[in-house]
């Protein structure tokens, strides 16, 4: 298939690749004729247009775009670079949903029409202050993002646990918090951050923002201050509200030169027009000092970079000051924190990240907590006493009077939020994906469409109908690790003895459902639980390790061994089994000598301090490499298969 495009008509992707399939790495489409009606071989085109495209709100948008479709092209014309862009998004899922069975041929009924989005912002949270993530991995978010039209990325990069026997007591310095941007050395700032290997550099944090936007998805950077702000008082203790290390003390002379000193060293790295500093969740009884605050640095970022600032809804009253309307104010908690209908009558520009919607957490202990994925039942018939869906209008699904207008001028879209509160070895990536991945598309539907504006937004069983051939097809990433061209039950590969160490499979990774089966016979020094346990590897892939001690996986910088009791022994063939689904990961291990054992993969998650509690973990398979150089003992009948 190939695509003609006239002179910039699309700048956004200008000296990439020309052909449409091969430039957005839909690499799983096989080559053939597309065709529309009964003709062979049509020719997609991507054109300005003339078309005036409007949000709801009747604001206008670059962001909408026209096709035309006849027995010997498809015409895509964009408002605007974006629109062209979305229109292609639409192209490619046209073609995955328009493929039936074996048949390798694609139809697009011929016809022509017009689409532009509801809202200006369409986005979701990921908070990675309490949990590292690697620039690749969140640049190939962005790629699946887009592809649902998906257009903002707001990274929550600053951020602790909380853990109040720890955070309030003589070792609050302890508790982990994250700072995601890493100063370079000689920066006045040098110091902020406690793990730099969990940092992003310069070059790696703008080559994640270039392709976001190379693919429609804007990342909007968070630094929290003055609360969430641990990361900065274990920098700097003089700084820190006393009693309260989270906290930072806005009347202490150094501590706003110093929050600005932060945004001084990184502004320059985002491309965005707009910034979150956060500010959630400050004493309400400091309001003076924190709106004060909220203002001098809307000044300050807006003077220093013409961007405009983002702070979430928290409630502080005040009889002499209020936060300027210039603030876009993120809703998240009715009535708790804000009125959204409030603050849209007194001027203020929303965007809803409503919890009861739109919060998603990284694993719920068993007593309940936030969900894992967003809720269909809830967006498409649980917002309100008749049954009707959910849209960035909606706050609340009891009372009618606290929700607005989807017209609304001041209503900007949505936001919605996957938070980490329980750190870094909750879940893994993969896991991370899979909570994400149903969520983008059904959130993407409904903050482009609506709820009961057009006749075109889907039902929830076209939504589910179409799911999953577009997850399973959305290109330019293998976000779930699947091995191409192979189904449940099909042998990824078989060794029955492995010639050399390391040996390289050619298959880096693969996602659960799988079975690794192998037999192990290491030395002793292989095995050995104190010093070095990560020295003899067994099997390694980009996404994890399998440690011969304790069978120990190892994922994102964190560690995952079987129980404490389990030990392989040394100079002895041990036949083991590792099973992964989505929901968990277990072993089975088999003696030459008789007996057996299953046992599982899980962390420990500390929930407020209260108490802790075990969660399963699910990981991808190690599967590029088996073996290594330090493994001194044998391995041999490895069987890798789906399932």
């Amino acid at each position: 298939m190939r695509l003609s495009l006239p002179p910039a008509a699309f700048f956004l992707v200008a000296g990439e690749l020309s052909s449409l399939l091969q430039k957005h790495g839909f690499s799983l489409m096989p080559d053939m004729p597309l065709i529309v009606a009964l003709s062979p071989v049509v020719q997609p085109y991507l054109t300005g247009s003339s078309s005036n495209h409007t949000y709801y709100s009747g604001f206008a948008t670059v962001e909408g775009y026209d096709f035309t479709i006849s027995n010997t092209s498809y015409v895509i014309s964009g408002s605007g670079p974006i629109g062209a862009w979305w229109g292609t998004r639409t192209l490619l899922q046209q073609l995955v949903l328009s493929q039936h069975g074996d048949d390798v041929r694609y139809s697009v009924p011929a016809g022509s029409g017009t689409d532009s989005p509801g809202w200006e912002v369409r986005g979701f949270m990921l908070d990675a202050g309490r949990h590292w993530y690697e620039a690749d991995f969140l640049a190939d978010v962005c790629t699946y993002a887009s592809f649902f039209k998906i257009n903002e990325f707001h990274i929550h990069a600053s951020d602790n646990l909380w853990i109040p026997s720890l955070l309030y007591g003589p070792d609050w310095h302890s508790l982990y918090s994250g700072f995601r941007f890493q100063p370079p050395q000689g920066s006045p700032v040098y110091g902020l951050g406690p793990y730099r290997n969990e940092s992003w550099s310069y070059s790696d944090f703008t080559r994640m923002q270039t392709h976001c936007a190379q693919h429609g998805v804007t990342i909007v950077p968070e630094i929290d201050t003055p609360g969430h702000s641990l990361v900065i008082s274990q920098w700097r203790p003089q700084l820190m509200l006393n009693g309260t290390p989270d906290s930072l003390n806005l009347t202490q002379p150094e501590t706003i030169p110093t929050i600005q000193s932060i945004w001084a060293q990184f502004i320059s790295w985002f491309s965005s027009n707009e910034v979150s500093i956060g500010a959630d969740e400050y004493p309400s009884s400091l309001a003076d000092a924190y709106i004060s605050f909220v203002n001098d640095m809307s000044s300050y970022i807006g003077g220093m970079s013409g961007k405009g600032i983002r702070v979430w809804g928290t409630y502080e009253p005040s009889n002499t000051s209020s936060i300027s309307t210039n603030v876009t104010i993120q809703h998240w908690d009715l009535p708790g924190d804000s009125i959204p209908v409030s603050l849209l009558d007194s001027g203020y520009r929303v965007i809803n990240s409503e919890q009861a919607f739109l919060y998603l957490d990284g694993k719920i202990p068993a007593e309940g907590g936030f969900s894992q994925t967003l809720n269909l039942s809830l967006l498409f018939s649980g917002a309100d006493a008749q049954g009707g869906g959910w849209a960035p209008n909606v706050f609340t699904a009891s009372d009618p009077g606290n929700n607005t207008a989807h017209n609304n001028a001041g209503l900007r879209g949505a936001i919605f939020a996957l938070w980490n509160d329980w750190g870094p070895n909750a879940t893994t990536p993969l896991e991370t994906y899979y909570q994400l991945a149903q969520s983008l598309a059904v959130f993407a539907e409904k903050t482009w469409a609506g709820s009961g504006v057009r006749s075109s937004e889907l039902t929830i069983e076209q939504f589910e109908a179409a799911y999953p051939p577009l997850n399973s097809r959305a290109p330019g990433q293998s976000l779930n690790r699947a091995v191409k061209d192979l189904v449940t039950g099909d042998i990824v590969y078989a060794f029955e003895s492995v010639p050399y160490f390391p040996f390289h499979t050619g298959v880096d990774s693969v996602g659960p459902p799988y079975t690794l089966s192998f037999s192990v016979r290491p030395t002793a020094a292989d095995v050995q639980t104190t010093g070095n346990t990560t020295a003899s590897r067994l099997f390694g892939g980009s996404d994890t390790v399998l440690y011969a001690s304790s069978l120990t996986f190892s994922c994102n910088a964190e560690h995952y061994p079987l129980p404490s009791t389990f030990r392989l022994e040394p100079d002895v063939w041990t036949n083991v089994s590792i099973r992964a689904t989505r929901e968990y990961t277990y072993a089975t291990i088999i003696l030459d000598r008789g007996g057996s054992e299953t046992l599982w993969y899980q962390t420990t998650l500390n929930i407020w301090g209260d108490y802790l509690t075990q969660a399963n973990m699910s990981f991808a398979a190690p599967s590029g490499i088996i073996g290594s150089p330090s493994f001194k003992g044998d391995i041999a009948n490895v069987l890798l298969c789906l399932g």
